[in-house]
């Protein structure tokens, strides 16, 4: 019996009659995406979502899915010679992303709008359009890996660790990625830069999108204060030992870590000081010292799992590598499932672990490559 012709993105059928909608921000990364598989035959289709007013956005040249994006996205199309849609999601996107943004700071939490974003408009709404239009799968320009393993696909990090995006995509689903294939996986950017130019894409020298795309003026507190008119009430710096040292202007104007900008008289003999915590109810951001940060329990909600071992008691002790922050490498910590509950023990304590933000599971193995899942942070002792 002849072997099945597996195609390049796992398909056994000619590229010509595999149908994949790429998800084109305007960037370099999902241009090259898009531009490989219609080089490689596939039969694509181009999907840009308009996500917020683009009369804002197009004078950042660091933003994405906006009006020079959009343009920059179609023209790659245009000249490699696949249909490119644009789909008007402002009103999705507001709702699931930018007020759940703001909301999270006014709850005293720092929010990550991009896995929000994945998670919500682009792995769920984008995917289901994909279906709609008759796709075998849909590909972004994400930089990660997906993987058949014994079990069924997993999720890796990239081949490029300086750029690999495996932080933002710890919600994807099985079913998710049952559907979705990342091209760019075993890149490094600077081959992606290479290919853009072989390609002569317009977007070759474009620079990557930083920050948070839909804040213009790179002022995160502009878009809260002008979305949450209320957002600046003022209340109580408070010492871990109870003094009230000071006023603040609210609490939206403050992260967990913070060093500077806390607004304190000099002279108080207490520096260095760092936010250490801050209290929503009572409107009071709690200062200490740096050994005041460290902390070792991580408390999860709304987990997804996608390892082989059931989700579940089985799952307590559990040793694994985690990142609560989207730059630093896995460190070692245990999983414990105790009463449904979820929480992370670190080996080694870190500073500024902030709720809102993510914690995202890898195999403790060797290379701590393959994504376990995760979860977002609610508290930490």
């Amino acid at each position: 019996m002849a072997e099945k012709n597996i195609n390049s993105l796992g398909f056994n059928k000619p590229v010509a009659d595999t149908r994949v909608v790429v998800a084109m921000s305007g960037g370099v990364d999902s241009s090259v995406c898009a531009a490989m598989l219609a080089r490689e035959g596939y039969d694509v289709i181009g999907v840009t979502l308009q996500l917020y007013d683009h009369g804002e956005a197009i004078k950042k040249e660091k933003a994405c899915c906006a009006g020079q994006d959009i343009y920059d996205a179609r023209r790659v199309a245009e000249m490699m010679d696949f249909p490119h849609y644009v789909l008007d999601y402002e009103s999705r996107f507001k709702e699931s992303v930018i007020d759940d943004f703001a909301d999270t700071y006014l709850q005293g939490a720092t929010p990550i709008p991009c896995v929000r974003c994945n998670q919500t408009v682009k792995f769920k709404d984008l995917l289901q359009v994909a279906r709609d239009l008759g796709a075998d799968c849909m590909a972004t320009g994400h930089y990660i890996k997906r993987i058949e393993g014994p079990n069924g696909p997993e999720l890796h990090r990239a081949h490029d660790y300086g750029k690999d995006q495996s932080y933002f995509l710890f919600a994807t689903t099985r079913e998710q990625l049952d559907f979705l294939r990342f091209p760019l996986g075993h890149l490094d950017k600077s081959e992606t830069r290479k290919l853009a130019v072989e390609m002569g894409l317009n977007v070759a020298a474009k620079p990557d999108s930083q920050d948070i795309c839909f804040v213009p003026t790179g002022k995160y507190t502009d878009v809260i204060e002008k979305l949450r008119p209320d957002a600046s009430d003022p209340g109580d710096m408070v010492h871990i030992d109870g003094r009230v040292l000071g006023q603040h202007r609210g609490i939206m104007y403050y992260t967990i870590g913070q060093r500077r900008g806390l607004g304190l008289k000099d002279g108080s003999g207490l520096d260095p000081l760092y936010v250490v915590r801050i209290d929503a109810d009572s409107k009071q951001v709690i200062i200490g010292p740096r050994e005041a940060l460290a902390r070792s329990k991580i408390f999860l909600t709304d987990i997804n799992w996608i390892g082989d071992t059931p989700y579940g008691p089985d799952l307590e002790g559990k040793k694994i590598g985690v990142k609560v922050r989207s730059t630093r490498p896995p460190e070692p910590a245990i999983l414990h499932w105790q009463d449904q509950a979820v929480w992370i023990e670190l080996v080694d304590p870190e500073e500024g672990i902030s709720p809102g933000q993510a914690c995202v599971f890898y195999q403790q193995d060797a290379d701590q490559a393959r994504v376990l899942g995760g979860g977002w942070i609610t508290r930490t002792e």
